[in-house]
């Protein structure tokens, strides 16, 4: 009888199709995840700074003019991204005269060096929903490398459509940055810590 030769030929037949079949290329059910990005809400966010005063206190200050992108990608947090600019010459300590000063060439020097950037070079996860970001920080004139603590603090829809936000955190040496006026008798310190909180829209 030829019924199982017959069978024999159908079940390799089967089996080499069913190999070509495994063999093709997969097709993924997922999608590369993209980092989200957004643009700085200048209302909605700040900077401030706090500075040693002779030793014995300190102050703080801000500025009132910053703005910047920042991209974030949860999935790949390597893959996200943060920039900002702030205007020196909307430094506000809460006293006109002092402010002045602090725009003059003894410190800023606001006419000739009208912006502080900051433009990020790397980006590791440090814990859930904080990074360290390491990046150039341009001051006075001067380049420097910082490395900024981050902690995102949430995204999602708002009244005033998708938001995120983040809170960054770093500190310099001013005279690393040419600024050393009145370091000689700890009048002003030489160590700054600055905080940067940004609220951004996406888009």
């Amino acid at each position: 009888m030829k019924i199982r030769p017959l069978l024999v030929a159908g079940v390799l037949v089967g089996a080499a199709g069913m190999t070509a079949l495994t063999t093709q290329p997969r097709v993924e059910a997922t999608t590369a995840a993209v980092a989200e990005s957004f643009s700085t809400d200048p209302v909605h966010s700040s900077v401030v700074f706090r500075v040693g005063h002779l030793g014995v206190a300190v102050f703080w200050g801000r500025f009132n003019e910053v703005s910047g992108t920042f991209s974030h990608d949860a999935a790949s947090p390597g893959a996200s991204s943060f920039s900002f600019t702030v205007k020196t010459a909307s430094v506000d300590t809460g006293n006109q005269q002092r402010d002045r000063h602090l725009q003059s060439a003894d410190f800023f020097n606001a006419r000739e060096y009208p912006e502080i950037t900051f433009k990020s070079t790397r980006v590791t996860p440090a814990a859930t929903n904080k990074l360290e970001v390491t990046g150039d920080l341009t001051l006075h004139g001067v380049t420097k490398p910082i490395t900024a603590q981050i902690e995102i603090l949430g995204a999602g829809e708002t009244a005033q459509g998708y938001k995120s936000g983040f809170e960054a955190t770093f500190t310099i040496k001013r005279s690393d940055f040419g600024m050393t006026k009145y370091l000689e008798n700890n009048a002003v310190g030489d160590e700054v810590r600055i905080i940067v909180a940004i609220e951004g829209k996406r888009g």
